[in-house]
């Protein structure tokens, strides 16, 4: 069982949870993360950390975003791996709390590190 970033994470891109992955795990695109599930050890203290609530354990990821475990594989290849804290998008405060974000997706990588 990996971690995975749900679609609370798009369009706000918070980093604060990169900086307590112990494994590098997170792969940066250019509006959302993906945590790549091979390299996860499951050890959560990335949860805590992200101001949206968009990291689950797989196991309790809402049913609504199950999608989001195939769309994390997906994208860890490639998209370059992110391990500083950088700063939020701009509009994040506007889109915290926003659902319906599925189609805002950017597949683009992000520049990483």
């Amino acid at each position: 069982m990996a971690y995975i970033v749900a679609e609370p994470c798009i369009k706000c891109k918070y980093t604060d949870c990169v900086t307590v992955c112990p494994v590098d795990c997170f792969h940066e695109g250019a509006n959302f993360l993906v945590i790549d599930p091979d390299t996860c050890i499951d050890c959560g203290a990335c949860i805590p950390e992200c101001p949206t609530v968009a990291i689950f354990a797989e196991d309790d990821l809402p049913e609504k975003w199950k999608h989001y475990v195939e769309i994390n594989k997906q994208y860890t290849a490639p998209w370059p791996v992110i391990t500083k804290k950088k700063d939020a998008l701009p509009e994040a405060d506007q889109f915290k709390t926003a659902e319906g974000k599925d189609a805002d997706l950017d597949p683009t990588p992000g520049p990483g590190d």
